[in-house]
């Protein structure tokens, strides 16, 4: 395995794939800095479709838009098949495209809530709610 990243670089790619998420209209995108309590990763982007089809819209995307700023591709990709639960591992951040009862039933966000949220949505203009 390659060099780590370095936490600045991990997080470019991290929340690219956050807003790449988002712009496939993504539902409640989260990264997650988790390196400090799981030692195999950095970050986790986590996001949610509505069916199957925008989870797989939405994982290509990331693929898509993370390669495009001169990011790597992923290690693996599972669950495509029936994409319930997409895991996309980049090695440095682990990006999580889930079905809503999915991400509700695994709760990846409480189980992993130790980890620092980090802003991803830039863009958004001041005052304005995160959906």
């Amino acid at each position: 395995m390659s060099a780590r990243a370095s936490l600045d670089t991990v997080r470019t790619w991290a929340t690219t794939a956050a807003r790449a998420a988002s712009e496939k209209q993504g539902r409640d995108t989260v990264v997650l800095a988790v390196g400090r309590v799981l030692a195999i990763t950095d970050a986790f982007v986590i996001t949610s479709g509505a069916n199957p089809r925008q989870v797989r819209t939405i994982a290509e995307a990331v693929e898509e838009q993370v390669k495009g700023v001169g990011g790597p591709a992923p290690v693996r990709i599972e669950g495509l098949d029936d994409a319930r639960w997409v895991l996309m591992d980049y090695g440095d951040f682990v990006v999580h495209v889930l079905l809503e009862d999915a991400r509700e039933f695994y709760a990846l966000e409480r189980l992993w809530g130790d980890g620092e949220v980090w802003d991803w949505d830039d863009l958004r203009p001041a005052g304005v709610a995160a959906e």
